[in-house]
This record gives structure tokens, C-alpha cells and sequence, in this order.
């Protein structure tokens, strides 16, 4: 039996030019510094120095005056530049490339499910016609052999039992809110936990934007308020000195929700803490920075309950590990029926495509 056969270790060849390999570091400090091209310009300084990741031939400087060349960057006065739209893009294209990156594009958009009925593509099962059929599903070379097998190729007389149509697969169409809390915690105790919601969230979007664009995918952000955001603004997305009103983000989902037509309707909610923030009707807020307050909590998982019975499951990813978080998961997704999960920050993209996935192969 033979063991282990070694060789020496080939440093695989980069064939980027100077400026590709500068770009790839630059677009991964931008979501870091949260589209701030300056701080990412600064930071590129602070590792060229330790690293030596420039040459003479080819400096930062260069490097600057090329994003500007290509219109990587614009210009504006007192500023050392701010994103263009295509930069935001290639963000968003490079988190889904880094998270979901064995997926081949789609060619129709949808989600295909396990059962016939109205959808674009057609298979090679066939029925007799029934009233409400569409006719375009009519499939008249089969209707026609029909009738002759039946009258003879001498007369021509289609009645309706000849009549079959095609049956096409059922594609569903899904409306998802991801709700990403940007409360204080997310970047408490020496843990950036609010860059891998990000990433996750442009991978989430550009992915969906691509390969199911019938689907409708929206973002909430929510720390003591909620508001929803542009798929373009998340680069520039920040944690805030806020507390966590679930509610607030919940209520604000569930209208996005209401506005939607479609059938299926889900919503994804990426946090690391209990709610601790409740506004009141007053306009004032109502705080427990301990998190165990049965105010909040039992508001929280009273919508929990109307999302139930809107049938719009609640997928929780909770992206911390501490035990005493795991009674309220476990409370609200009892409450709603759902799934929890308790991610870490590597495999949180992987939980939530896989999740996705799933959801689009059934109707709720």
C-alpha cells in the first residue's frame, strides 16, 4: 500500500495585470469600510507598506488615477470620490460570486415545482381538454389526429373530446424580505458581524435579480426605527448607536409583504440579539437593554403569530451562539411555525440559499 506522495508546492500563476489585482482588494475593503473609497484607499496604503503589494512601475497612485480613467470612482469637490453605479454592481456581483459561486445563471427566472399547471415551460404530458383550459395549450396536431382516428380522414369533424392540450410546469414566484439588524451589538466584543449580513444580503439580491427575476426581494434594516433600503445602498450600510425594535422591522416586512400579489411570501431575518426597543404610540421609545423584558418580547412574538396566519414564514438566522438567546428563537419560531438557525458568520450564506431554495420549490 502506498502513503502519502509529496512535490513541491507551485505558487499558481496570476495572469491579473497590476491594476486587476489592486481592484480585487479594493472592491473587498469597500464593503469594510462601507463604500468609503478614501478609508478603502487608506487601508490599501496601510497594507502596501507592511506587504508590499505595489511596485515601482505600478503605485497607488496610479492605481487611483485608473479608477478614475475607468469611471470606477466620481469625483466630487472637497471628496476624494464616491462609488459609480458599476462599482456598486461588481460589489454586489463579487459577494455572489464568494457566497454562491458553483450556481450557473438561469435560463427562465422561476422555480420550478413538483406539480403541473400554468408556467412557461412545457412538458410531454398531454390531457383532454376541460373547460377553463387556456387555448393556447391546445395541442392541435394531437386533436386533429384525434378526430380522424375517431370520423375517418374522409370528413372533418373536431368535437371536443378530441380535443388535448399541452401541460406545462408550474413555476412559483416568491416575494422575500430579508430584515438585517444594525443595532450596536452587531459590532460589539471584537466581532464584525454586520459585513457578513452585507455580503450576504448583495450575494442574496444580486442572485435573485439574476436568476429568478420574476421573484420580488426587498430589504429592512432595523435598529430602534426600521426602514427599508435600495439594493444599491447596501455597501454603504452601517451599524448604528441603536437597540433592536424587532417589531418595528417585522410590521415594516409584513407591509412590504401585503403590497406583494404573489402566492408564496417569506421573510429572512438575520440579528444576534433579543428585541430591546418598542416605540411607543407617542412617538417615544420604550428601552430594556437587557433583553428579557415580556413588553417587548411578547409583542414580538405576537407578530410572530399574524405572519403565521398571513402564511409568511420567518426564517431567523441568529448569527451568536449564547444560550440564553435560544429560549426566545426557539418561543418565536414556535410561534410562527418557521426555521432558526444558529449560524456562524462563514456559513450564514449557505444557510440562507439553501433555505431559499427550498422554499421556492413549494407552495405556502
Amino acid at each position: 500500500m502506498l502513503g502519502f506522495r509529496f512535490s513541491q508546492y507551485v505558487t499558481p500563476k496570476d495572469n491579473r495585470t497590476p491594476f486587476e489585482r489592486l481592484f480585487d482588494l479594493f472592491l473587498e475593503l469597500l464593503v469594510y469600510t462601507s463604500g468609503d473609497v478614501e478609508e478603502a484607499l487608506d487601508w490599501m496604503d496601510e497594507i502596501d507598506k507592511a506587504h508590499k503589494i505595489t511596485t515601482p512601475e505600478y503605485t497607488l497612485e496610479d492605481f487611483r488615477k485608473d479608477l478614475k480613467k475607468n469611471a470606477f470612482i466620481e469625483s466630487e469637490v472637497g471628496e476624494g470620490g464616491k462609488l459609480a453605479a458599476k462599482t456598486e454592481k461588481l460589489i454586489r456581483k463579487r459577494a455572489l460570486d464568494q457566497i454562491f459561486g458553483k450556481l450557473k445563471k438561469g435560463i427562465s427566472g422561476n422555480h420550478g415545482s413538483r406539480i403541473n399547471g400554468i408556467g412557461d415551460e412545457q412538458t410531454a404530458d398531454r390531457r383532454p381538454y376541460q373547460y377553463g383550459d387556456s387555448s393556447s395549450q391546445i395541442d392541435f396536431t394531437a386533436s386533429l389526429r384525434n378526430s380522424q382516428i375517431r370520423g375517418g380522414i374522409a370528413s372533418f369533424d373536431l368535437k371536443e373530446g378530441d380535443l388535448e392540450v399541452m401541460e406545462k410546469e408550474q413555476k412559483s414566484q416568491m416575494s422575500t424580505v430579508l430584515m438585517i439588524d444594525i443595532s450596536h451589538s452587531m459590532i460589539l466584543y471584537g466581532e464584525d458581524r454586520i459585513t457578513p449580513a452585507k455580503k450576504v444580503a448583495m450575494a442574496l439580491s444580486e442572485l435573485i435579480t439574476t436568476k429568478y427575476p420574476k421573484d420580488t426581494f426587498d430589504i429592512v434594516v432595523f435598529g430602534n426605527d426600521a426602514w427599508q433600503i435600495k439594493i444599491k445602498d447596501l455597501p454603504y450600510l452601517k451599524v448604528g448607536p441603536y437597540h433592536t425594535n424587532t417589531v418595528a422591522g417585522l410590521e415594516l416586512a409584513m407591509s412590504l409583504l401585503h403590497r406583494r400579489k404573489t402566492p408564496n411570501k417569506q421573510i429572512f431575518m438575520i440579528t444576534d440579539g433579543k428585541p430591546t426597543c418598542l416605540k411607543l404610540k407617542d412617538g417615544k421609545y420604550y428601552q430594556n437593554s437587557a433583553g428579557h423584558d415580556p413588553k417587548i418580547i411578547n409583542k414580538t412574538i405576537n407578530l410572530a403569530v399574524q405572519c403565521r396566519k398571513l402564511h409568511i414564514p420567518i426564517t431567523t438566522f441568529m448569527i451568536a451562539r449564547d444560550p440564553y438567546l435560544q429560549k426566545f428563537v426557539e418561543d418565536f419560531t414556535e410561534a410562527n411555525k418557521g426555521k432558526a438557525f444558529y449560524s456562524s458568520l462563514q456559513g450564514l450564506g449557505d444557510f440562507i440559499f439553501a433555505d431559499y431554495q427550498q422554499n421556492k420549490r413549494k407552495s405556502i
